[in-house]
Parts: C-alpha cells; sequence; structure tokens
C-alpha cells in the first residue's frame, strides 16, 4: 500500500464543505482539504436520474488513516451515502508528502 492517499467527497454546498474541512484537519485525519466551486452532479438516485450542484473536497492524508478519516466524514456528511473514494498518491514532492506526514496523526 501506498504511504499518502487523496480522498474525494461531494458536498451539497461550500459552506458544508468548509466545515468539514475544518473538522478533518483540525482533528489531523487530514493535512489539506482543497475544495472547488460549484459543480454538477448527475446521477442515479431512489430509481431517477437526479442532477445536483455539489462542491468536491480533495482531503491529502496517510493511507494508514484511510479507516477513521472515512468513518468521520460519514459521521459528518448530509448524505445518506456520500462519495468517499480514495487514490493514491504513486509520487508527489518530497517536500510536500513530508509535510502531508507531519502535519497528520501516525
Amino acid at each position: 500500500m501506498r504511504k499518502f492517499i487523496l480522498v474525494l467527497t461531494t458536498v451539497p454546498e461550500e459552506t458544508k464543505g468548509l466545515e468539514m474541512a475544518r473538522q478533518l484537519v483540525e482533528e489531523r485525519l487530514a493535512a489539506c482539504v482543497t475544495i472547488t466551486g460549484a459543480c454538477q452532479s448527475v446521477y442515479w438516485w431512489e430509481g431517477k436520474i437526479t442532477q445536483d450542484s455539489e462542491c468536491l473536497l480533495f482531503i491529502k492524508t496517510r493511507a494508514s488513516l484511510y479507516s477513521r478519516l472515512e468513518k468521520r466524514i460519514k459521521e459528518l456528511h448530509a448524505y445518506q451515502v456520500p462519495e468517499i473514494i480514495a487514490l493514491p498518491i504513486h509520487r508527489g514532492s518530497s517536500g510536500y508528502l513530508r509535510w502531508v506526514e507531519a502535519e497528520t496523526q501516525p
């Protein structure tokens, strides 16, 4: 397993994203959370196609924190079934990755 991951989740509005980001960083489950402006998502939900405006969160953290991070996202999230996707970080600048390591829980 890779040492660092990028976790993606969507939220219904920027204020909820900022609230969640602050919580995850304060708890040292993430070194940094980047929040996009509004984007559009089209998806199946309860048997019909739905379209919503959402914000996307890019959460940078250690792979070893994934289980705790996923649990915390679910606790903080407004959605019944939140999108939570983890991607391995294969490469990155050594200085940045050292910083991610230093700013998250061991």
